[in-house]
C-alpha cells in the first residue's frame, strides 16, 4: 500500500511553462499532498490564484534599528507638542465668562472681609447668646463706634408667610421717645383742608399741582398723607410711589380725614412697619445716642405693636427670633420669653 508523502520542490521541471512575471510574497500559499501513483508529481507549493509556482519564501526576522527608534520618538514628541499647542490656543481663544450681576455678584459669607473696627466690636458680645432687654440695649450702644450717630434697629423674625392674605402684617407704632429724625411730611388735599394742613406743620401741601410735580420726579418728602377724596387721583402715582414705600395707605395711617392729627403723629415719631417676603419685620426705634431708658421704652412699644397686630392666619409659635443692632454694628440676640414679659421701668 502506497503511503502519501509531502514534497517541497525548489525549482520547477523544465517541461513546465515558466512565467516571466516575478512572484510576489503577498500571495497566499498552500501545501497540498500528492500520490505516488500519479504520472507526474504535483507541485506541493503553488499559488491559489495563479497557476505559476512560487519560489520558496525566505524567513525574515525583524531587525532593530536605534536610529529608527530615535526618529519615531522625536516624531511622537513633536506630535504631543503640537497637540499641546493646539489645546493652549483653544483655551486662549475661548471667550471670557459672562460677568455676574445682582446678588450672584456678591461674595459668599466665608469670603467677605470685615473691617478692623467691626472685628473689634464683635468681640464685645457672645455669638448665639440670648440677652435680656436691658443688657442687649446697653451692649448695642457700646458697639456704636462710627463718626456719625447710628440708628437703633430691631429685626423680628415671625412665623408667617406674607404670600397669603391672612398672614400679612402692616401697621404703625407710635414711639413715645421719637425716632430722633426730622420727618418731612407732604399732604395731598384740596379745599379748606389745605389751610388746616399748613397750620398743623406740614412741609409740603398741594392738590393737582403737587400730583403733577410728583409725576415729574419730585420726591422731596419722607411721608405722603392724602385725604380720602384725593385717592382716585393719587391712584395714578402707584408706579412711582409704590416701590419707594410712599404710597398712601389706610393701614399705614397715611389716608385719613383728620390730617392735622396724622401730621403731628408722624412728626413726633410714628413709624410704619411691614413684614418682608421672608417673614421678617425691620423697624428703627431710635438713635444710638438715646438714653438706655428711652431706647427700652421705644423697643417695647414696637414689640407690643407687632404682638397686637398678629395676623389671623398665624399658627403655632408666632415669634421665631428677635435681634437688635446699630446701623453699622453686629446683631445682638434677644431672649424671646424675657422680652415678651419685660415691663419698662418708666411708664409713659
Amino acid at each position: 500500500m502506497a503511503t502519501a508523502t509531502t514534497t517541497i520542490i525548489s525549482s520547477p521541471p523544465s517541461s513546465l511553462p515558466q512565467s516571466t512575471s516575478k512572484p510576489t510574497s503577498s500571495s497566499p500559499l498552500s501545501l497540498l499532498p500528492f500520490s505516488s501513483s500519479s504520472s507526474y508529481p504535483s507541485l506541493a507549493l503553488h499559488s491559489l490564484h495563479r497557476p505559476n509556482p512560487c519560489l520558496p519564501i525566505s524567513a525574515k526576522r525583524p531587525t532593530f534599528s536605534p536610529l529608527a527608534a530615535v526618529a519615531e520618538s522625536e516624531v511622537a514628541t513633536e506630535d504631543d507638542a503640537a497637540s499641546d499647542e493646539a489645546g493652549a490656543v483653544a483655551v486662549a481663544v475661548a471667550p471670557p465668562p459672562k460677568p455676574k450681576t445682582g446678588k450672584a455678584a456678591l461674595l459668599l459669607k466665608r469670603d467677605r472681609t470685615r473691617s478692623k473696627r467691626f472685628l473689634e466690636i464683635q468681640k464685645l458680645r457672645e455669638n448665639k447668646k440670648e440677652y435680656d432687654v436691658p443688657t442687649a440695649v446697653a451692649l448695642m450702644k457700646q458697639t456704636s463706634s462710627t463718626k456719625f450717630v447710628e440708628s437703633a434697629e430691631a429685626h423680628f423674625r415671625l412665623n408667617i408667610d406674607p404670600k397669603y392674605n391672612d398672614q400679612q402684617l402692616r401697621a404703625t407704632v407710635n414711639l413715645p421717645k421719637g425716632t430722633g429724625q426730622t420727618v418731612k411730611v407732604a399732604v395731598l388735599t384740596q379745599g379748606q383742608k389745605i389751610d388746616e394742613a399748613k397750620n398743623a406743620g406740614a412741609d409740603i401741601v398741594g392738590g393737582d399741582d403737587l400730583i403733577e410735580q410728583i409725576k415729574g420726579g419730585f420726591m422731596e418728602f419722607d411721608k405722603l398723607i392724602a385725604s380720602p377724596d384725593m385717592m382716585p387721583k393719587v391712584a395714578s402715582l402707584g408706579k412711582l410711589l409704590g416701590p419707594r414705600g410712599l404710597m398712601p395707605n389706610p393701614k399705614a395711617g397715611t389716608v385719613t380725614a383728620d390730617i392735622p392729627q396724622a401730621i403731628q403723629e408722624f412728626k413726633k415719631g410714628k413709624v410704619e412697619f411691614r413684614v418682608d417676603k421672608t417673614g421678617i419685620v425691620h423697624l428703627p426705634f431710635g438713635k444710638a445716642n438715646f438714653s438706655d431708658e428711652d431706647l427700652i421704652i421705644n423697643l417695647m412699644a414696637a414689640v407690643r405693636s407687632v404682638e397686637t397686630n398678629k395676623p389671623s392666619g398665624a399658627k403655632g409659635v408666632y415669634w421665631k427670633s428677635a435681634h437688635i443692632c446699630s446701623s453699622m454694628g453686629p446683631s445682638i440676640r434677644l431672649n424671646i420669653r424675657e422680652m415678651l414679659d419685660y415691663k419698662p421701668p418708666l411708664t409713659v
